[in-house]
């Protein structure tokens, strides 16, 4: 089937030079690209996270003011010396 497709003179002059270099076609440098983003599009996903929250008043006021001292420091409470 023959269809129009309208490309930016820098991409197409790429593409054009890429397919010379590799004694290919356009359209063959076009089928490549269409059928790798499809199958890259329409793969499902390996796994979607599910929504998790919980209750209480959100994060600490050390933690909300993004103190990495702080944080660090919570991280570790109650751990080693």
């Amino acid at each position: 089937m023959k269809t129009t497709v309208e490309l930016p003179e820098a991409l197409l002059n790429r593409a054009r030079r890429l397919a010379a270099r590799e004694g290919t076609t356009i359209r063959a440098l076009v089928e490549e690209s269409l059928r790798r983003v499809l199958a890259e599009r329409e793969r499902e996903p390996r796994f979607k996270l599910k929504p998790v929250t919980f209750k209480g008043d959100g994060l600490s006021p050390e933690i909300r003011k993004g103190d990495w001292g702080a944080i660090r420091d919570q991280i570790y409470e109650g751990r080693g010396t």
